[in-house]
């Protein structure tokens, strides 16, 4: 076969037509061939299926657009028999908590040390935590003493003595702290954390009692 320009070539027993791009192509190979013998065996294995492939599109347009039409119709089938997607309801679910107003309280030990007759201080620490903007208020009771008020507690020794004691609000010990309520507790509003209260406490000095350790347990109440 000859092209335009008239040039050709073959391969094998087959005479094939180089296009004007194809002929320097064919030059080239030609030259390799004329250098090693060993790039003429590669090309000659593979230069028969450039050339047909190149004939072979040229040809076959009319091919071409028939098996893209069978592709196209294919992938539409197949798409067209995908299962549908699952179907969905929707719903909302309401969450809901009813806070209550609590409060937790607790206290540091209250300690004098000796005692000779005079007057002793000391001091013990409240912590109360109460739930955000909740109202309280804390007393403290008589204490566990015979015949104590909340204006004279009494602390209990060896053989029942009894060695009095009072406690206060204010650092300057003038403000009995007791547990009436508007009267004579240390009122306060929560704020969800922590919050720390002072205990003020002193013995009444001129007690000579029996010598010995002298205890006495007090509540400490919040109301709120």
């Amino acid at each position: 076969m000859t092209n335009r320009r008239g040039a050709k070539f073959s391969v094998g027993k087959c005479t094939c037509a180089t296009s004007t791009g194809y002929l320097g192509l064919t030059n080239l190979v030609e030259a390799v061939t004329n250098r090693t013998e060993r790039f003429q065996k590669e090309w000659f294995q593979l230069a028969p299926r450039v050339v047909l492939g190149v004939i072979f599109m040229r040809r076959s347009k009319a091919l071409h657009s028939v098996l893209m039409t069978a592709v196209a119709g294919f992938l539409a089938l197949n798409f067209a028999c995908l299962p549908a997607g699952p179907a969905t309801a929707n719903a909302t679910l309401g969450v809901s908590a009813m806070v209550q107003a609590t409060c937790l309280v607790s206290a540091s030990p209250l300690g004098f040390g000796a005692y000779i007759g005079a007057a002793t201080t000391a001091t013990s620490a409240v912590s109360v935590t109460c739930t955000n903007s909740t109202p309280y208020n804390v007393g403290l009771s008589a204490g566990a003493g015979g015949s104590a008020t909340v204006a004279s507690r009494k602390m209990t020794g060896p053989g029942s003595a009894l060695l009095s004691y009072s406690l206060f609000s204010d650092p300057s010990r003038k403000v009995n702290w007791g547990q009436t309520v508007g009267t004579d507790t240390v009122a306060g509003m929560g704020n969800g954390a922590a919050q720390m209260l002072t205990v003020y406490a002193q013995t009444v000095p001129g007690q000579y009692v029996t010598p010995g350790t002298y205890t006495d347990m007090v509540a400490v109440t919040v109301t709120y």
